[in-house]
């Protein structure tokens, strides 16, 4: 009886592992099919295309597959590929392509492939007429391909050889070349002083980067091995912001102090969620405080309110942002809490820290005068705020604080004693 039962289950584990062996087997045999499909497929493409047959070329490709040359176009097939490759074989009648190898996985295939011909037209390349040039380059597609057809395709070619041979850039180390990063590299020292110094540390773990116009103050708080940024100060400013935030870990979320155009101006270009009062929202994603101020600016000297249009437009704004959460009076952001100070901006909020009593304020109040001096603490011209009573409020809301530091938006912080010099600016 034992043996016939210990017969029983070696005949049922045999089974098991045949069965397994068989699915082990039609697996195999399914990704030997799928590899050869996407390979053979991507070797046709090429193959058409060497032997400048537009038609089976085009015909490989699924209705609507997308063909994303990187750095150069992205269309979709049949029609925008037909135009991409009929540009390239008309640009060089002598146009040799050639496969170098390949690497296929499941439904991709990757593709190294090697381009060279005279750009002798008929036809332009990119808008580039034809100069005659000898040319070789290289670079890698990848495609997917279901059903034997593309259905898409990312296309990484080597985008600084071809206008380097064809003369449009100059011959990598020569003169001509060393002379265009030397005056690439003064740009780029210009830029930066004109922009943004470097960022300054003004208390533990908290940094303030201030560019021009306007003597913008930008803070980085140090943030779970990256910075939160507090208010984004001018577009001008993007470049340093992203390079000082990379130094300190990486910006993991921006924290507008309100929504005018001169602290969400650099926030557009730096790739990080944004979060905002509620009440901000409106102005954050829309005019930028245009809504409420007075058509014209008319309030300013006439020489001001010149400037300031076209700083408002060119310097300060990048445009609307987009919101992804917003921040209220008590919550935490980054060691700091959320004090709400209304009245310049309907939204507008500070960040108060209790450890060290330093308060980060936006523009609850100015150390500058219209024409970028210093000057005493005072309230923001009136032109400029949403309600200059609740502004005058939240000034002395901020003083019942008892700062022991306070920095606000534009130019040089308060410190000794922050209470009495906030008490007299309210009654200004």
């Amino acid at each position: 009886m034992a043996d016939q039962q210990s017969d029983s289950e070696s005949k049922a584990a045999t089974k098991v592992q045949e069965a397994a062996a068989n699915v082990r087997q039609a697996r195999s045999s399914r990704e030997r099919i799928t590899k050869s499909s996407a390979e053979s497929v991507a070797r046709r493409y090429f193959e058409a295309i060497a032997a400048r047959d537009l038609d089976t070329a085009v015909g490989l490709w699924a209705e609507g597959g997308r063909d994303n040359i990187r750095g150069q176009m992205d269309v979709l097939a049949p029609e925008g590929v037909r135009a991409f490759l009929g540009e390239v074989l008309d640009s060089s009648p002598d146009l040799l392509f050639e496969v170098l190898s390949t690497t296929t996985q499941e439904e991709r295939c990757a593709v190294q492939w090697r381009m060279s011909g005279t750009f002798a037209g008929p036809g332009s390349l990119s808008g580039i007429q034809p100069t005659g040039d000898r040319f070789a380059i290289e670079g890698i597609d990848l495609l997917t391909v279901s059903d034997g057809l593309i259905q898409s395709n990312e296309a990484f070619p080597d985008s600084i050889a071809l206008p380097r041979q064809l003369g449009m850039i100059p011959p990598q180390g020569s003169l001509a070349d060393q002379r265009l990063t030397g005056a690439f590299n003064a740009k780029t020292r210009l830029t930066a002083r004109l922009s943004a110094g470097d960022a300054q540390m003004i208390a533990t773990g908290v940094w303030v980067v201030q560019g021009q116009p306007g003597r913008c103050n930008v803070y980085l708080i140090e943030d779970e091995g990256g910075v939160t940024m507090f208010d984004a100060g001018a577009r001008t400013m993007t470049r340093s912001l992203a390079r000082a935030g990379a130094k300190l870990g990486g910006i993991r979320r921006i924290v507008l102090g309100h929504g005018h155009t001169d602290h969400r101006g650099a926030a557009p270009g730096l790739g990080a969620p944004v979060f905002c009062h509620p009440a901000e929202v409106q102005d954050a994603e829309g005019s930028g405080g245009f809504r409420y101020w007075p058509q014209g600016l008319p309030d300013l000297p006439f020489p001001q309110r010149q400037l300031h249009k076209l700083m408002h437009r060119f310097a300060w704004d990048a445009g609307p942002v987009d919101i992804a959460g917003t921040l209220s009076e008590g919550d935490e952001v980054a060691g700091f809490t959320v004090v709400e100070i209304p009245g310049h901006a309907p939204g507008q909020i500070a960040l108060w820290r209790e450890s060290d009593r330093l308060a980060l304020v936006s523009d609850c109040f100015y150390t500058i005068d219209m024409w970028g001096r210093d000057s005493d603490p005072h309230l923001p011209l009136a032109m400029y705020n949403f309600d200059t009573e609740q502004a005058r409020a939240s000034m002395l809301k901020l003083a019942a604080l008892e700062p022991a530091a306070a920095w606000p938006g534009h130019a040089k912080p308060l410190t000794g004693d922050v209470r009495s010099q906030l008490e007299r600016a309210a009654e200004l």
